[in-house]
């Protein structure tokens, strides 16, 4: 009879543990809060959008994005929502969006924890793991008032993103006991600060943009979507699924730079054709962006608002509709930990075998989730990759009990 232990019971703790129990072994999550599941609780404003029916590889980033399909197969992409229809998850899916038909984050974390109960896979809360050491056939684990022995562990820990959900970046520090390498993480999908004395100004509009993120003055990516203007910066998911890139970026001294367009849906050479009558530039403008946001854009162009666009001299009209369409912002920095959803970096993928999830210098060792060097995607991507990982470590673990 084999002791399997999971560190952590967020969500690739919790599955991890559901695939890994056999009759032949015993498993335990190790918990550090009052209770599992805490980030799964907060993904989606609360709604839990756990899966995406757009799996295509790109909405996966890892320094070594060769090794990401052998994780993310064809086999568990059609697995995981099959394996929430077993648990009586009924889905509501909207533009490929997964979320449970409740509306509610506690559906997805009360199913999971009832398959637990069934499996009778013990779950041991306020339990903090300090240390881990491998002997010769097995693991002891220290806590702050005992050793647990086990003969595997998963480690589940999670990321340095959102701390106050219980993941504080221990699980680097106990990786790190093994020699194992981390690649420094950086928040991300988090929200950007930026250049400009308008900021006050235009804090509190929302609108639909395409932005597109410039470093040092190459494209790297482009979303579509509705940005929120604060007085910090910009944030909405259109921005978060940048976001990942600027960290990188300015902490290696590069020039990050977003390029706003305010009005996606209409061909850059058609923007005259918005200013066919004679209406003042304000009054025009108005009935198309938040007057708040129209007065950023007069002021930037530095021209009278009471003029018809007929009325500019042909530099202003192009000055205009770049601005419009060509919004330049400077980005200088970006929300901590404390604001972010995941983070980039973690464990390298080049020391696990990713076809099993387990670690190349330890055998019985297993790291799932947040803590390796993937990040994905707003959309149910950080959710998919927790439940794909934690089924690979958990099947190889059942498969060779």
């Amino acid at each position: 009879m084999k002791h399997i232990v999971i560190v952590g019971g967020g969500a690739a703790g919790l599955i991890s543990a559901i695939y890994s129990k056999t009759n032949n072994n015993i498993v335990t999550i190790l918990e550090r809060n009052s209770s599992c599941g805490k980030k799964i609780l907060a993904t989606g404003n609360g709604k839990c959008n756990y899966w995406n029916d757009d799996q295509n590889i790109n909405h996966y980033h890892s320094t070594n994005n060769e090794l990401l399909p052998r994780i993310i197969t064809k086999e568990l992409i059609e697995e995981v929502p099959a394996f929430f229809n077993n648990l009586g998850i009924v889905p509501k899916i909207k533009n490929g969006y997964y979320y449970p038909f409740s509306n509610q984050a506690t559906t997805i974390k009360n199913a999971l924890l009832n398959e637990i109960e069934n499996k009778k896979i013990k779950i041991r809360h306020d339990v903090l793991v300090n240390k881990i050491t491998k002997k010769d056939n097995y693991f002891e684990i220290e806590t702050e008032n005992e050793i647990i022995k086990a003969d595997k562990v998963i480690i589940a820990t999670g990321s340095c993103a959102s701390p106050k959900t219980g993941s504080d970046g221990i699980g680097y520090k106990l990786l790190k006991r093994f020699n194992h390498n981390i690649i420094e993480p950086y928040p991300a999908l988090v929200q950007l600060k930026t250049k400009g004395s308008y900021l006050k100004e235009w804090a509190g509009v929302r609108t639909d943009v395409k932005v597109s993120l410039y470093e040092d003055n190459n494209l790297i990516k482009e979303e579509s979507g509705e940005i929120q203007l604060t007085d910090y910066g910009i944030s909405g998911i259109c921005i978060f699924n940048l976001s990942r890139y600027i960290p990188l970026g300015l902490n290696k001294g590069k020039k990050e730079e977003i390029v706003i367009n305010f009005l996606p849906f209409i061909e850059n050479n058609n923007v005259k054709d918005l200013f066919k009558n004679n209406n003042s530039l304000k009054h025009q403008l108005e009935a198309i962006l938040n007057n708040k946001l129209v007065n950023v854009i007069l002021r930037k162009t530095n021209i009278n608002e009471k003029l018809s666009f007929n009325e500019l001299n042909q530099n202003e009209q192009e000055l205009l509709i770049e601005n419009l369409i060509n919004f330049k912002v400077e980005v200088i920095g970006y929300n901590s930990f404390d604001n972010s959803q995941t983070a980039s970096g973690g464990l390298s993928l080049t020391e696990i075998n990713p076809d099993t999830m387990e670690s190349t210098l330890v055998k019985g060792l297993y790291i799932v989730g947040e803590l390796l060097d993937v990040d994905g995607d707003c959309g149910g991507y950080n959710l998919g990759f927790a439940w794909m990982s934690g089924m690979k470590a958990g099947k190889d673990i059942s498969t060779n009990d």
